[in-house]
């Protein structure tokens, strides 16, 4: 997951591929709360690991559940419906609404003392509805805020079960899931029966809850959509065993994503057009608008139909989460989208129609909204193959006037499904990038949705960021060069590495460091297997992160790399470095030979007395003993040899940027550079 403060996204230009999404939120809480009232053992399998899932089950730990996590198979040792103590608890339930809501109705049932509360948003969150027909039942509900919102107090109940329970449905679905899940642990004795006033919209996941509640043992009887029945002496049973389906909700952003970019199409695993979650309706919705869509028991396949895509007029009441990812497939379209019976995206992580609407016009896009609608302009979207910048022609808006793509960065409201939605913009005609604030607001949903749309999607090489950090031995590259690769998300090539690497794997062949033995080197390279996962170096399966860091074999890397083969052999592994979202290459000849195109090249110019200073406060910070005098005269012979040789001698590039590092500290240096960065940066 990128936890950066930002990602930007450079031009992307197609995608194929396969991707492989997590378990549904919706199923996944769900099935967390029900096999927590069972009595006995539930093993879920492919369970979502998510903000939200999180917070579940921490809530139920609390409750003194069984939760047992291997991976994301979840062991629930449930409760039968009765709680283990009667201590006072305090649930912090973030920004989950899938979580909160059938939390407060079933601790409401039970009766006990709770208080539950969340985020500043959560507390925006209207949960009056919920509350009143929990108080009509006879509920004990206090409001510790503003009326009609969390956070709440929960107390002992005086249930009054002779009358229906009213709901309204025209807020959230949520509401009446809660009461769905909730009141089974009331209807020992009677059937209890529960009356929708009003339209109930997200009809959809009301069908997940019947249908999870039917594999729990709790047959509901639904006479339309306004009044269900939970039938006498009802009660959860443990189904053994369950698998979480993979959220079509996430489905919606890779469909899209076929839709959209030049390729061979995605193929998406884990749910098909048989799924139980109304947001598999999505794939209605993209193939109206020209998406060429095929699927199976468990998996979609996607490709790009008609170019541009077709604008569409949709009631989204059945897909509500889904539909936000139509309003960035209508910057594609050929006319206008307009999406209408969506009210409840005002009562969601964000208002997400203000949200949609402002950062469509970011863009570039013309936008209105009405209180329960959004209509969506198009954006030039160029020819079937991409153009170039100064080729792509205007479209028209409704006034007539032209509209274009612009650089924008995204504000994402602490909402996961605003940043992936407009991840989809980066394949704009136009070709500029887009940057996505605070990218890891996805974890409530899908924490690797960046990386798994990296892994299908492409861009020209030229549109991949890479930063450059050249420097003499000692200077502090690698440390530099790594933190900025942090602090942007970016991958990290430490191309000294590469070189000790090589050297050491020729020493362990029996290959001797010079011009005679060059071309089995070489040879020797291409064999490799060389993995960088943190600070851990792998060569095959072999930690060599110790091996590859002593002083002889950083003499032994500098004389690999004055062999001109072992250059040549390690050029393309180094190229294949730069992958999206971009790079951060550290060495001595990144700017000059490697990446003589890249965005930033930074050069290290401390001298050598200050680079022996350091080296040795290194050594003995490990235990290593050393001598000053012999470092200096070690470093500058290195430095001769390094500046002298006849292949790539080191040199700053005629563009770079010089950082006399010595004088400051590592976070200094950071600053700067990424400082020089941003200056280079539209947004």
């Amino acid at each position: 997951m990128f936890s950066t403060a930002f990602l930007d996204l450079p031009p992307l230009q197609g995608a194929s591929g396969t991707v492989t999404l997590p378990g549904s939120k919706s199923i996944s809480n769900r099935v967390l709360l029900l096999s927590a009232l069972c009595q006995g053992t539930t093993v879920v399998h492919d369970l979502l690991d998510s903000d939200d899932t999180r917070v579940m089950l921490e809530a139920l730990r609390q409750l003194q559940c069984g939760v047992d996590v291997q991976g994301s198979t979840v062991t629930i040792t449930g409760l039968g419906g009765q709680l283990a103590h009667h201590e006072p608890i305090a649930f912090f339930m973030g920004n989950a609404g899938t979580a909160m809501r059938p939390l407060t109705a079933a601790l409401a049932v039970l009766g006990g003392d709770f208080s539950l509360s969340g985020v500043a948003r959560m507390h925006e969150r209207p949960i009056g509805d919920l509350v009143d027909a929990l108080r009509l039942l006879g509920c004990q509900i206090d409001y510790l805020g503003q009326a009609g919102f969390p956070p709440l107090h929960i107390g002992q109940p005086s249930l009054k079960l002779d009358a229906p329970i009213q709901v309204r449905g025209d807020v959230s679905s949520q509401f009446l899931t809660a009461l769905l899940m909730a009141l089974p642990l009331a209807a020992q004795h009677r059937p209890i029966v529960i009356e929708v006033v009003g339209e109930l919209i997200s009809k959809p996941y009301i069908d997940i809850t019947l249908n999870l509640l039917a594999r729990y043992g709790i047959a509901v009887v639904r006479e339309g959509w306004q009044r269900f029945t939970i039938p006498a002496g009802s009660h959860y049973q443990s189904p053994g065993s369950i698998h979480v389906e993979a959220d079509a909700s996430s489905a919606s952003y890779f469909i899209a994503l076929g839709a959209i970019a030049n390729g061979e199409g995605i193929r998406i695993q884990g749910v098909g057009a048989d799924s139980i979650q109304g947001d598999i309706r999505f794939i209605e919705a993209a193939t109206q608008m020209g998406a060429h869509i095929t699927s199976g028991p468990n998996w979609l396949q996607v490709q790009r139909g008609a170019w541009p895509l077709h604008g569409i007029e949709l009631d989204c009441n059945h897909i509500p989460d889904a539909a936000m990812t139509l309003a960035v497939m209508a910057l594609y379209a050929d006319s206008p989208t307009t999406l209408r019976n969506i009210a409840s995206w005002r009562v969601k992580e964000t208002d997400r129609i203000a949200a949609m609407a402002t950062e469509c016009r970011k863009l570039g896009a013309t936008v209105e909204e009405g209180a329960d609608w959004l209509r969506v302009h198009p954006l030039p979207t160029g020819q079937q193959q991409p153009r170039s910048a100064q080729t792509v022609a205007t479209a028209p808006d409704k006034s007539g006037q032209s509209s274009h793509w612009q650089r924008a960065s995204i504000h994402t409201y602490d909402d996961h499904r605003v940043a992936m939605c407009f991840s989809l913009a980066a394949f704009n005609a136009k070709q500029l990038p887009v940057r996505i604030e605070d990218p890891k607001c996805v974890a409530k949903t899908f924490p690797d949705y960046f990386e798994t749309l990296f892994s299908v999607a492409h861009a020209h090489t030229t549109h991949i960021p890479v930063i450059c950090i050249d420097g003499p031995t000692a200077s502090g590259k690698g440390t530099l060069a790594s933190a900025l690769a942090a602090r942007l998300g970016y991958h990290f090539l430490d191309s000294g590495a590469l070189y000790r690497i090589s050297a050491y794997a020729a020493v362990q062949a029996g290959l001797a460091l010079d011009l005679p033995h060059e071309t089995q080197i070489a040879q020797l390279i291409a064999s490799l297997s060389i993995r960088f996962e943190g600070d851990t170096v792998w060569l095959d399966r072999v930690d060599v992160s110790l091996a590859i860091r002593t002083e002889e074999a950083g003499a032994n890397a500098s004389k690999v790399a004055a062999l001109p083969a072992v250059r040549a052999a390690l050029l393309g592994v180094q190229h294949g470095f730069a992958r999206l979202p971009g790079l951060v290459a550290d060495g001595r000849d990144m700017g000059t030979v490697i990446f003589p195109q890249a965005r930033l090249k930074v050069f290290l110019t401390a001298d050598a007395e200050c680079r022996a200073q350091r080296r040795l406060q290194q050594l003995t910070a490990r235990g290593t003993k050393a001598i000053l005098a012999d470092l200096l005269a070690d470093l500058r012979t290195r430095d001769e040899r390094d500046s002298s040789r006849a292949t790539a001698p080191l040199k700053a590039a005629e563009d770079a940027q010089l950082l006399d590092n010595g004088a400051l500290t590592v976070e200094q240096s950071i600053d700067t550079v990424l400082a020089w960065w941003q200056s280079k940066q539209p947004f």
